[in-house]
């Protein structure tokens, strides 16, 4: 098991949406480099003084937020290493509690994610990434009376996990079961799943999530 804590690393856009923000954003830094030029150009030598001035100062800033926030996450990642749940506690939790949970199990186990969960989620409530750069999405299903997830959660979660949430790996999380008809789609069909038998072996005993997925469902 691993503390550190991994960054998102850039990828080519998956989706329809994907591909048109990124040729927005392409086209108006396009524009705004030749106008930066011109305004340059007609302006002498003292005007190329300043903008490298201005360029240092902005390379200074992000250098200092990047430490920054790099010793913030290994603080962060050094307490959760060693982070367990039993799952008493975790049955105590509200739905959003066990939301960030989850959350904050992925981070011990060297995946970066963020909490995402909320009305209108569109069946992602964390989403991560790997040290691989895979994108994995985790819907989370609490509940206090032993109840047992559905088949239609995993219909939903296939059917926005890629198109949506560019999900390479996407997972139902629960605290309770999983119906038969659950498991063996999910198993059909790539959705993976932990029920209350796998959740014990994550939180309370420490075993990473992809030890707990891979012996049916490696990445």
């Amino acid at each position: 098991m691993t503390g550190r804590l991994w960054r998102i690393r850039p990828r080519l856009p998956r989706t329809g949406t994907e591909t048109t923000a990124a040729l927005v954003a392409l086209v108006f830094l396009a524009f705004i480099v030749r106008r930066t030029a011109s305004i340059v150009a007609e302006s002498g030598p003292g005007v190329w003084l300043l903008l490298l001035c201005g360029v240092g100062c902005c390379g200074l800033a992000v250098a200092v937020r990047r430490s920054r926030r790099r010793a913030t996450d290994r603080e962060r990642a050094g307490r959760l290493g060693r982070l367990r749940l039993p799952l008493a506690v975790i049955d105590a939790l509200t739905p959003t509690e066990f939301e960030l949970a989850v959350r904050d199990l992925m981070i011990r186990d060297g995946i970066s994610a963020r909490h995402v969960g909320r009305q209108g989620d569109q069946a992602a409530d964390v989403i991560g990434s790997d040290s691989a750069g895979r994108v994995i999405v985790a819907q989370c299903k609490h509940t206090t009376r032993g109840g047992r997830v559905g088949s239609h959660v995993l219909y939903e979660v296939k059917g926005t996990a890629t198109p949506v949430h560019g999900a390479d790996v996407a997972v139902v999380v629960t605290n309770g079961g999983l119906t038969r008809d659950a498991r063996e789609w999910g198993d059909r069909h790539g959705v993976h799943w932990i029920d209350r038998d796998r959740l014990r072996a994550w939180a309370e005993h420490g075993s990473s999530l992809q030890e707990v997925l891979g012996a049916a469902h490696p990445f």
